[in-house]
């Protein structure tokens, strides 16, 4: 499989409209997620390593007690790539479940 490739930043721009709340910092996109109690911020973060695991690209998870916000790079590439918004969207879905 080659190496997943850098995205411009009108396509990154573009993506990011169809996907609510993200946001673009610097090289990574990143989504803070709240949850009524801890348990189902966990909850949301076993969906989110199952579906990273799924697609084998792995995200930055970062708990704040009922906070939780997921970073993604492909470090591989420097910056954002398709997989980031792939994952992106797998993230609301498990955020939804």
């Amino acid at each position: 499989m080659p190496p997943a490739q850098r995205l411009s930043d009108i396509d990154i721009q573009r993506e990011l409209g169809r996907l609510a709340g993200w946001s673009r910092r610097g090289d990574v996109l990143v989504k803070t997620f709240q949850f009524p109690t801890f348990r189902a911020g966990i909850d949301f973060v076993s969906r989110v390593a199952d579906a990273a695991d799924a697609v084998d690209h792995h995200p930055d998870v970062d708990i704040r007690y009922t906070k939780i916000t997921c970073t993604l790079s492909t470090h591989s590439a420097g910056g954002i790539t398709a997989k980031d918004l792939a994952l992106a969207a797998d993230i609301d879905r498990a955020a939804m479940t």
